[in-house]
């Protein structure tokens, strides 16, 4: 089984070495969750600090596919606001940059615990890869290239993480000092724990600075995942094609 054929690039999906999939919004509908934590916990900071209201277009333009912290200082820079950058270990009531990260993070994961179920569509292309795979076919290898802290527990929690054979999060990042999205930094990371070259590789994003790390890296197809940025922004970016939905990937 091939995936489908694209416009701007010929050669068939499953031909590719490697997919490095985002996962809010990309696999799970989990960027809602993010947008609700966030919401809340700069709509209460903000006021509390007499400052312009937050608003939804700030999630796509310094939050979204951001690592927390560097979100977090984007943010509050477009406000004029400063706070120490504080320490990682930082509880969620302190006004420091790892303070607020931890104060959002702690909501999100209350959201999680709820249940997390995975776009149908995106488990419709994971499967055609494992019954390619089970008939003998090459296929890609996979991997989670996400900027939460939280990826393996939503992943547990959709049930998927068997799915893949690595995940590089934002635990993967600090530790190992990697700069978060737009730079390429991550997905590079994911081709070589997955022994691709990035041209032989796939990046598929929702956020349009996940599709400019993407084009940075000079991966060989960057895929737009459109749940809300816009096709436009998306293309804009630097993404080859856009599809509202994982599903579009495979032939019909």
């Amino acid at each position: 089984m091939k995936g489908r054929c694209m416009t701007n690039n010929p050669r068939p999906l499953f031909d590719y070495q490697a997919i490095l999939f985002d996962l809010d919004g990309v696999i799970t509908p989990t960027a809602e969750l993010h947008r609700q934590a966030w919401r809340r916990m700069f709509s209460a900071f903000l006021n509390e600090r007499g400052a312009e209201a937050y608003t939804e277009q700030d999630y796509f333009d310094y939050l979204d596919g951001r690592r927390r912290d560097e979100g977090v200082a984007a943010l509050l820079a477009s406000r004029g606001i400063s706070v120490p950058e504080g320490q990682m270990d930082d509880a969620a009531t302190v006004d420091s940059i790892h303070g607020l990260g931890r104060r959002k993070n702690e909501d999100f994961l209350q959201l999680v615990e709820e249940g997390v179920e995975p776009y149908p569509g995106s488990v419709e292309l994971l499967d055609a890869l494992a019954a390619a795979e089970a008939d003998g076919q090459p296929v890609p290898r996979i991997g989670i290239v996400s900027s939460s802290k939280n990826a393996k527990q939503v992943l547990e929690s959709a049930g998927l993480l068997d799915r893949f054979e690595i995940v590089v999060d934002g635990n993967v990042a600090s530790d190992e000092g990697l700069k978060g999205k737009p730079a390429p930094d991550t997905y590079l990371r994911g081709a070589e724990l997955l022994e691709s070259e990035a041209e032989n590789a796939v990046v598929v994003e929702d956020a349009t600075s996940g599709v400019q790390s993407g084009r940075a890296g000079n991966f060989g197809l960057v895929v737009g995942v459109d749940r809300g940025a816009g096709g436009e922004a998306l293309k804009a970016a630097g993404a080859d094609v856009v599809v509202a939905d994982l599903a579009d990937l495979l032939p019909r």
